[in-house]
């Protein structure tokens, strides 16, 4: 926008601008020399100046920032009828620590006033990790750990590596968890006379199931008895397939004849948890029976032992 101003600043008046806009024309009958001119009866109006303002533009009210939509959280109805709908977000999980427990409902003050036999596998496991994470306590931890595996025979025949992998154990506690299930397996063997003596095919089984129902392959083992049917050690034989092409009778009697045993009992597992035996363990069975009668170390029996049960061949007429 161009104004006209004074060097004032103030504008000039309308005959002044008409003035210096129009040229003074010469007219005949007047003097051409300037000099017989009359002077000017007032002085020169100040020059025009042009002065050229900007109206500054309106400022912009500040853009308003968008904050994210919140994340959506499941309320428990079933998304998967709307496939435009967003995924939705688990609730955080809840579970109380045992601290907000009354204290008659604690694992520990229940085991003090009731025992033992009184509580839960998940509050057996509880007192054995003490601690849970920010979600589970310990209580629920224990729980959890039950359900990935299944049962307490699943968290029994896992691996310490296994355990470490489930959320909320961790290496340190699955150690501890693996030293608890070593520590019974040890006790129910443990007995006060130090060569137990195999009177029956279930002297034999109580004396090797704990060892031998959580297997995740077969092993065979082999129990090295007295004259008096006294034990005088269990040996490994073999661990895989139970085929007469990896169980030989060199691996089984060579113990036996270093301890100078007069019998021996073979017994071997089924990840299964089915004690029935199969064809190749009769097979293997009578293929060591006739070695053992070479030698003169008698093959008194083969137990296969399964998920708290177990079959004798002897007894069923198998050998």
């Amino acid at each position: 926008m161009r104004e006209y101003a004074m060097a004032d600043s103030s504008p000039p008046p309308q005959d002044t601008l008409v003035r210096q806009a129009v040229p003074r024309l010469w007219m005949p009958d007047q003097d051409p020399d300037p000099a017989s001119s009359p002077a000017p009866d007032t002085a020169p109006p100040p020059a025009l100046q042009v002065v050229t303002t900007r109206t500054p533009p309106a400022k912009r009210p500040p853009r308003a920032r968008r904050r994210p939509d919140p994340a959506p959280v499941s309320n428990g109805e079933n998304a998967g009828d709307n496939p435009d709908a967003p995924a939705l977000v688990p609730r955080p999980r809840y579970s109380p620590t045992i601290k907000d427990l009354p204290s008659g409902e604690r694992p520990r003050e229940r085991l003090l006033a009731y025992g033992a036999q009184a509580l839960s596998t998940a509050e057996l496991i509880a007192l054995l990790i003490r601690v849970g994470n920010h979600e589970r306590s310990a209580v629920s931890l224990g729980e959890h750990l039950l359900a990935h595996f299944g049962n307490i025979k699943g968290v029994a025949c896992a691996s310490v590596e296994e355990l470490a992998l489930v959320k909320g154990i961790g290496p340190a506690k699955a150690a501890e968890i693996k030293a608890a299930i070593e520590f019974g397996s040890r006790l129910s063997l443990f007995t006060d006379d130090a060569r137990p003596t195999i009177g029956g095919p279930r002297d034999v089984a109580n004396l090797l199931m704990p060892d031998l129902r959580y297997l995740k392959k077969e092993t065979l083992k082999a129990i090295l008895l007295s004259t008096k049917n006294h034990v005088l050690a269990i040996k490994t034989i073999s661990v895989g397939d139970l085929s007469s092409s990896i169980v030989h009778p060199r691996e089984v009697f060579q113990d036996a004849v270093i301890a100078s045993a007069a019998s021996i009992i073979v017994a071997h597992n089924h990840p299964s948890g089915d004690p029935t035996p199969s064809a190749e363990d009769v097979a293997v069975t009578k293929r060591l029976v006739s070695a053992g009668e070479i030698l003169g170390i008698d093959v008194l029996d083969h137990i296969v032992i399964g998920d708290g049960v177990f079959a004798s061949l002897k007894e069923r007429g198998l050998i």
